[in-house]
């Protein structure tokens, strides 16, 4: 964690107002929020520059307005449940800039926390423009980002305050850069990767990079029917993208140059229908009927990757091996994410997963507090994997 300067390096507190950039871009419903679990990662940091006598300025972002004010996204909603879960009151000012953020900022005593309104609200902020940057930056005499779900993108409260403040990492993204370092950048060998999901052409990017980077790597989920219709094996009428198969075969060929396994299904879960509890049969991946849709990996497969889990020391997970949403398509999904824990928990093995359906997968198998790290940045995480810079992260690297 040299590289990046963290809440420990940002000096005392007392008297300082503090612009925390967090992540509030919570799923709401008739004005409530719907799940808490972004708001609970915040608190920590939060109490402890409170505590610390620092006064807290949130700064974050909320849908999609286009850089206009859209009362449907305002984040005056999401200040009850956050004081709720802080134990605390939380102020909130009706813009991030201007008058109304200024006067705000202006009335907190040390200890105080303050919610400004939704940054999306200025076109200025996706700009990252530097006009709109001094302005948020006037509300502040240090920053502090604490949102890595956000941190792929160079737009004013995520990058552009980096710049014009001292910059620091919160708790929340020391332990994301900490858990990827860890997974990716400096881990301990062997290291596997799993990568399930729908689609080939969605994650190229993550397999050219993956392969460069582990010493084994699993494709699970619709992407392993590409690989196996490369392959020259019949897949029926499984989701597909047969025009990547080419894709699928240089993928495999830089894995051998890298020396790097690729562990493919060798036996599937097939049925004739996508839905809950279809009629579905085990068959050899050679043997998949016409009419036969994939919809998990079969116990072979499972064992044979659970092997592979055994033999590493670092995994690295996104993305489901099957339609975890659906019994019993969840099974292989259910049986790695549980395997994996138990190492996880014998201390034999760091785990690191992230992305969309890997969090919900993962939750769903009951172990998503079982591995060492689980984020719950979609397309971070994603653009981390695929060893893209991201720019949030860069600004906040240590200079020297």
């Amino acid at each position: 964690m040299n590289a990046f300067r963290t809440l420990d390096d940002a000096g005392p507190l007392q008297g300082k107002r503090v612009l925390l950039r967090v992540d509030l871009n919570v799923p709401m419903e008739g004005g409530r929020v719907t799940d808490a679990t972004r708001i609970e990662r915040i608190v920590p940091t939060i109490r402890e520059i409170a505590d610390k006598g620092g006064r807290v300025v949130l700064l974050a972002h909320f849908g999609r307005p286009k850089g206009k004010p859209v009362a449907s996204e305002s984040l005056k909603p999401v200040v009850g449940t956050l004081s709720e879960h802080l134990g605390r009151p939380v102020a909130f000012a009706e813009d991030c800039v201007g008058p109304a953020s200024a006067d705000a900022v202006a009335a907190l005593k040390d200890g105080d926390v303050l919610l400004l309104e939704n940054t999306r609200f200025h076109a200025g902020e996706e700009k990252n423009d530097r006009a709109f940057t001094e302005q948020l930056a006037a509300n502040g005499d240090l920053y502090i980002n604490e949102a890595f779900s956000a941190a792929h993108r160079a737009h004013a409260s995520t990058e552009g305050l980096a710049h014009l403040l001292p910059a620091y990492a919160g708790r929340l993204m020391q332990a994301e850069l900490d858990a990827l370092t860890k997974g990716l950048e400096a881990p301990t060998r062997p290291v596997i990767a799993l990568v399930g999901g729908a689609k080939v052409s969605s994650k190229i990017d993550l397999l050219q990079n993956l392969v460069a980077k582990v010493d084994m790597l699993v494709i699970g989920g619709g992407m392993a029917n590409t690989f196996l219709h490369a392959q020259g094996k019949s897949v029926g009428k499984s989701l597909c993208e047969k025009d990547l198969a080419d894709t699928a075969l240089r993928i495999v060929e830089a894995a051998k140059a890298a020396k790097c396994r690729i562990i493919l299904p060798v036996d599937a879960v097939s049925a004739a229908e996508f839905k809950a509890n279809a009629a579905h049969e085990t068959v050899p991946v050679d043997a998949v009927p016409e009419s036969g849709m994939i919809l998990d990996a079969g116990p072979a497969s499972v064992a044979e990757i659970n092997a592979a889990i055994d033999e590493a020391a670092t995994l690295v997970w996104n993305g489901p091996l099957g339609a975890f949403e659906l019994t019993p398509f969840d099974a292989a999904t259910v049986a790695a994410a549980r395997h994996a824990a138990e190492r996880t928990k014998a201390g034999k093995l760091v785990s690191v997963a992230g992305g969309g359906d890997t969090v919900a997968a993962l939750n769903h198998a009951g172990v998503g507090e079982t591995f060492s790290y689980v984020s719950t940045a979609g397309g971070a995480f994603l653009e981390w994997l695929e060893g893209k810079e991201l720019p949030g992260v860069e600004a906040l690297r240590a200079k020297g």
